[in-house]
């Protein structure tokens, strides 16, 4: 199954009361013909990917625009809905795939986005047959540090993504990269610096402190930033399962940092072709990311911090 265009919603309440809360001027509402249409009826041959909230398939609109569209049935998932039409749809950043328009009926629904034409970031650092260079890989941080640092700044209240992870960094046509699934998100009303909320999220990204005290804020997207820092430095999944004693991947960061070689962390794939100083400085500003709450850096600064590597990168 192709996971390129997997969208997770937090799809809890019931169905029925929220056809009326959807207010139609907030995006385009495209019509069931042509949806329809853009898909050929659904054809399993368009079929891209399976979320908790429903299937996803590529289409063209009318226009000639390129699509992914979620079908969501009524049936305990309009929630996922509701929230991208309503709250959502305004929020526009070139580092974020964009919520093009919605169709509504009766019993099903649909949300479409623009389309990424080269997958996602998970594909690239595990599949045998992809690579990223050097270069790539920190155009795609820093694409999705910008988006980050735009949902935390968002004048009508920070937007906590609560979902970062490979498999929702998706890649365009030129290799920059945008930020996918905003299921999970929360929104913090102005003056808040936390909403308590359920633990939600991917095991290995969540931040442990969010875990405990169940505080949702920014600097919990911070830390599953770091976490996706080090793996695409590393090519490594999340939780190495090989070893008699599982470790985790910012454990194995940690413990070369005290002592061992750091390149000893690179990607394989990467063939050495890269600058160790610009390495050293992604690998360690990553662990900074997942350290301790209090001392973990902002998106601005990780985005000015990302853009130096590069800098020094671009110059060997």
């Amino acid at each position: 199954m192709d996971s390129n265009w997997m969208f997770i919603g937090d799809c809890n309440s019931s169905s029925n009361q929220y056809y009326s809360s959807v207010e139609h001027d907030i995006c385009r509402k495209i019509s069931i013909k042509e949806v329809n249409s853009a898909t050929d009826n659904l054809n399993v041959s368009n079929f891209i990917g399976q979320g908790i909230a429903g299937k996803v398939y590529k289409g063209r609109l009318s226009n000639g625009q390129h699509v992914a569209i979620k079908h969501i049935l009524n049936d305990g998932h309009m929630e996922t809905f509701v929230r991208e039409v309503t709250s959502l749809s305004p929020v526009k950043h070139p580092n974020l795939v964009a919520l093009v328009g919605y169709c509504e009926g009766e019993d099903e629904c649909f949300l479409v986005y623009e389309l990424c034409h080269n997958g996602n970031l998970s594909e690239w650092l595990f599949g045998k047959d992809k690579t990223l260079t050097w270069i790539q890989r920190l155009q795609i941080a820093i694409d999705c540090a910008r988006g980050l640092w735009f949902l935390h700044t968002y004048p009508d209240g920070c937007i906590v993504h609560r979902d970062i992870k490979p498999t929702n960094i998706l890649i365009c046509e030129d290799f920059h990269g945008k930020l996918s699934d905003f299921g999970l998100s929360k929104v913090l009303d102005m003056g808040l610096s936390y909403v308590s909320s359920e633990v939600r999220g991917t095991f290995g990204y969540v931040d442990p402190e969010y875990r405990n005290n169940r505080r949702v804020n920014s600097s919990s997207d911070v830390y599953s930033f770091g976490i996706v820092l080090l793996q695409i430095i590393s090519g490594q999944r999340v939780i190495n399962m090989d070893l008699t004693r599982p470790m985790s991947l910012d454990k194995k960061a940690r413990f070369l940092t005290r002592g061992g070689n750091l390149v000893d962390f690179a990607d394989a794939k990467l063939n050495g072709d890269y600058s160790v100083e610009a390495f050293e400085i992604v690998m360690k500003l990553a662990l900074s990311c997942t350290g301790l709450k209090q001392e973990r850096p902002g998106m601005e600064q990780i985005v000015g911090k990302l853009e130096d590597t590069l800098n020094i990168s671009i110059k060997l």
